[in-house]
């Protein structure tokens, strides 16, 4: 079963996380290049939407990661591991940044283009800033995972 588990919570993550990571990363270049079309009167907000709605979608699917990742811990016996309590420190981080930062700032910006309002670039960039903030935690939780600091796999 713990093979299962872990399959589950490794695809979860790939399968939820990774568009996450990505769609964010590119959200805050294609908003740019959003409002330079808008100010050519060639305003198409459709790459910006779609980008939002996969952060939006794929974060409600990467629900299921922490949770199969607890239920393979318990099956494994590592709960009170420390690389462990550490990975659920930082994942709960990463996803109050997506929750708190990164959503609604991609948000506030659709509705910013749609009303064809000036775009600051210091808008995009701080978007950019908590986006990269959530990728690097996600990175480092991954390497946690890896590593994992005091087990008998010998990496």
């Amino acid at each position: 079963m713990t093979k299962i588990l872990l399959s589950l919570h490794v695809l979860a993550a790939i399968v939820a996380i990774g568009p996450v990571t990505v769609a964010a990363s590119m959200f805050p270049a294609a908003a740019r290049r959003a409002h330079a079309a808008a100010a050519e009167g060639a305003a198409d907000l459709g790459t910006v939407r779609l980008l939002h709605r996969i952060c939006r979608v794929y974060a409600k699917l990467g629900l299921a990661v922490p949770l199969l990742g607890f239920a393979t811990a318990a099956a494994m016996g590592v709960l009170s591991s420390g690389w462990l309590t550490a990975s659920i420190a930082l994942t709960a981080a990463a996803a109050g940044i997506l929750a708190a930062f990164v959503l609604p700032r991609q948000d506030e910006l659709i509705d910013t283009l749609g009303a064809h309002k000036a775009l600051e670039r210091t808008e995009t960039a701080q978007l950019a800033m908590f986006t990269g903030v959530f990728n690097l935690l996600w990175a480092v939780v991954t390497i946690l995972m890896i590593v994992r600091p005091g087990s008998t796999t010998g990496a």
